[in-house]
């Protein structure tokens, strides 16, 4: 099994070009299954879930052709309205496919999804939708089918929470669904407008995208279309911590500042200069990290659960108290065991983080439990003293792309190494 070995101690400084968005590139994959045409997907980072997207495109009879960071899909070819349980494992997001099948078929076969264990990602919500459109769902034998007879049909439907999947299923099946769909409560996320405008690119009517409420007019059929995905603010986050917590100084081309106001905030109160500039963002650290402001995760424009991790790791070497409350997932503090074993002080209470700032953390064997908390333990490997053996890196290589060389030409001792086994 693969894991990275770091030296900490070393300073990072440069420049970085970011990487396309994870959470972006995944749903837009998806919804080229309802485009029925040909879609050319630029900015595609090379990660393990963007694979595991591809395989499934390619089980439902799509042509997927890869160049770069270039994805073409052709979706002319699509064959299959059904996705083994195998391929729906291999990633948390594969229940995006729902709408896309629900769009171009009119039915659709599916399990369960798979991916990291940071806590329950039910599938309710995403069912609510599909009803609110006229769709049919039974269950039978670990497998939920759908369909929709006589095609979809435009309603109304208020979510309960803004989830992100939800609101992108019914984005995309209702795109050519009759009449009008208006969803309120909607997810307001960057990565909703990135799909919203990839759908109106291939021919939908959807307005409202980032406003929490959504109006969408159905068109007959879609097209093909050519997209580029938004940078990806959660690497960013990844980056922007690697390089506080090393006392270091970034200039990270291509990141979109405007999608990342809440965690710009709390790097400011942690004492790192922040520079909003036409390329990107520039990051100046302190001699030594303040502790953080009160963080609560929310969903967007609040802080986001995906950047606990990184933030708490710099809380960990931080000057005082910090407190984190995750609201969002509630497995989501697997990494501080983790960090412990590195030498921080942290406490937890239910779904509160208590965080004493120690001098130094020293090197230990970890291992990445989930993709965020993965990250976040390189980024403190990358401080402490000593060796540090981050292990289960597959989930790293779900959401971040070749991070052992993007940290190495910034100036990190990383690399990556073949074990015989994980503790």
């Amino acid at each position: 099994m693969a894991s990275f070995l770091i030296n900490g101690g070393h300073r990072l400084a440069g420049e970085h070009t970011l990487q396309g968005a994870k959470n972006s590139a995944l749903p837009i994959l998806a919804a080229t299954v309802a485009s029925g045409g040909e879609c050319i997907i630029h900015r595609c980072p090379a990660l393990t879930d963007v694979e595991a997207t591809l395989n499934i495109l390619r089980h439902l009879g799509c042509g997927v052709q890869r160049e770069g960071n270039t994805i073409t899909v052709d979706a002319s070819s699509l064959q299959r309205g059904q996705i083994p349980e195998a391929l729906m494992h291999e990633m948390r997001s594969s229940i995006v496919f729902l709408g896309p099948l629900l769009s171009a078929l009119g039915r659709a076969e599916l399990s369960a999804p798979g991916g990291c264990e940071i806590g329950m990602r039910p599938i309710d919500l995403h069912l609510e939708a599909m009803q609110a459109l006229g769709v049919e769902i039974h269950q039978a034998a670990g497998r939920l089918f759908f369909r929709a007879e006589g095609g979809l049909r435009g309603g109304r439907l208020a979510l309960s929470f803004p989830s992100v999947g939800a609101t992108e299923n019914l984005m995309i099946a209702a795109a050519t669904a009759k009449g009008i769909t208006v969803l309120t409560n909607a997810a307001r996320e960057p990565e909703i407008v990135d799909l919203a405008n990839f759908l109106n690119a291939c021919g939908a009517r959807i307005l409202g995208a980032g406003g929490g409420t959504l109006l969408i007019e159905g068109v007959q059929k879609l097209h093909g279309a050519e997209h580029t995905v938004i940078p990806d603010r959660i690497a960013a986050v990844t980056y922007l911590s690697a390089t506080a917590i090393t006392q270091g100084e970034l200039l990270l081309r291509g990141a979109a500042p405007a999608h990342m106001d809440a965690v710009l905030a709390v790097l400011e109160q942690t004492g790192c200069r922040l520079r909003r500039l036409p390329e990107g963002l520039h990051l100046r650290a302190p001699h030594r990290l303040h502790r953080l402001p009160t963080v609560r995760t929310m969903p967007y424009p609040g802080f986001p659960t995906d950047a606990q991790a990184g933030v708490m790791t710099l809380a960990a070497v931080g000057d005082g108290t910090s407190m984190i409350t995750e609201t969002i997932f509630e497995n989501r503090f697997r990494h501080v065991s983790e960090l412990r074993r590195m030498g921080a002080s942290i406490r937890v209470e239910d779904r509160v983080a208590v965080v004493e700032g120690v001098p130094k953390l020293h090197g230990a064997q970890v291992d990445a439990c989930d993709l965020r908390a993965g990250a976040s333990l390189v980024v403190a490997g990358l401080a402490a003293e000593g060796d540090t053996r981050v292990c289960s890196i597959r989930h790293v290589d779900r959401g971040c792309e070749q991070l052992e060389l993007g940290l190495s030409a910034l100036g990190a001792n990383i690399k990556r190494e073949e074990t015989d086994g994980e503790h």
